[in-house]
């Protein structure tokens, strides 16, 4: 017959190595995982206000008081993806639960925030990203609507230990290389070019409204040392023939706003309504040239929309494929691929609902 002290014990075991092992389960799916999650976050109208609960904020484009502008209805909204913070951890319960929502993706870590890139430097470069996209539908928008904008080569940023750190700042035009006149920021990179490292290269530079000018010794680029390089990012400084103002604060950032700025810009600055009166959303990244990009978490994009009530969704054409793997969320897919893609399939629609445009398919 047992010993009702060692079947004590051996119970007391037992309890306590269930107990364990439950403790031990509940810390695992508690532990951080290396990803990230992508919900659906807010949409924004961009004929509306900046921020929209706030009813004595700003207009969102704001437009000289010599501008024309036109009335507008419906809306033009720009949609967002509500990722984790690149300091943020997701656990293993939270990665299966997004997991198994047809509204989250779940994401490697690495794949939105590369190399161990901290939270200032994630919103630093999403900042810049807003930025041009601000600047870039600014162009499109006003070339569209039968504007001229011109630009200049501009020094958009100088490296750190770079051949130019001291010589050239920020903001420096760039007017000529070794003598030649230059008007375009590849043109810049074509003269740069043309040397080999180790040898100097003279830039005539507008700063403040003064020239001055620069010689630079070259260095070798890390990964090919046969490329000369100077140290610089080039972009281009636009002359805008009329004042607009983007008043999208660094609330949001990157740069998948850039097809709906430029329609909301479009659309005050002609007459008509590209909505209908209808409620538009969409996305995609745009250049100076009005050809729209495309963007991530289109998914996401499309169910933040479909709970806005939206009618009409406009999709970056490398999205198609994605925006279509799945349920539509009730909103009728149309296909851009330019500026004037979208603007002419919502002037049709605009016309008749039924009207036949390019659709994701």
């Amino acid at each position: 017959m047992s010993d009702p002290s060692q079947l004590s014990r051996r119970y007391t075991t037992m309890v306590v190595a269930t107990i364990s092992l439950i403790v031990l389960t509940c810390a695992a799916f508690l532990i951080p995982v290396p990803y990230v999650t992508e919900k659906p976050g807010p949409v924004f109208n961009t004929l509306g206000r900046f921020p929209p609960t706030d009813d004595s904020s700003p207009k969102m484009f704001t437009f000289g008081k010599d501008v024309k502008t036109y009335p507008t209805s419906g809306t033009l909204d720009f949609t967002t993806v509500s990722v984790t913070p690149a300091d943020g951890k997701v656990s293993l319960v939270g990665a299966l639960r997004a997991y198994f929502d047809s509204d989250v993706s779940v994401v490697p870590k690495a794949l939105v925030y590369p190399d161990d890139e901290t939270k200032e430097e994630s919103s630093a470069q999403s900042a810049a990203q807003l930025d041009s996209s601000k600047d870039n539908s600014r162009v499109a928008a006003l070339r569209a609507a039968g504007y001229t904008v011109t630009g200049r080569p501009v020094v958009a940023g100088v490296v750190k230990g770079g051949a130019a750190e001291g010589s050239l700042k920020s903001g420096d035009i760039v007017t000529d290389v070794d003598g030649a006149k230059v008007s375009e920021p590849d043109q810049v990179v074509a003269a740069v070019g043309k040397r080999k490292p180790g040898e100097d290269v003279r830039l005539t530079v507008e700063r403040k409204g003064a020239p001055r000018d620069v010689t630079i010794t070259t260095k070798a680029d890390p990964k090919d040392k046969s490329i000369p390089r100077i140290g610089i990012s080039i972009g281009t400084k636009f002359t805008y023939p009329i004042k607009i103002d983007n008043n999208v604060g660094r609330q949001i950032g990157g740069p998948s706003a850039g097809t709906m700025f430029a329609l909301a810009i479009y659309d005050k600055l002609t007459p008509g309504e590209l909505t209908g009166g209808r409620k538009i959303a969409g996305t995609g990244t745009i250049d100076a040239d009005g050809l729209v990009g495309s963007i991530g978490g289109i998914r996401q994009k499309m169910a933040g929309a479909a709970r806005d009530g939206v009618d009409i969704f406009l999709v970056p054409a490398a999205n198609c494929a994605e925006a279509t793997d799945g349920d539509d969320d009730g909103l009728t897919l149309v296909k851009i691929t330019k500026l004037k893609d979208a603007i002419s399939s919502l002037e049709a629609l605009a016309k008749d609902p039924k009207a036949t445009v390019p659709a994701c398919s």
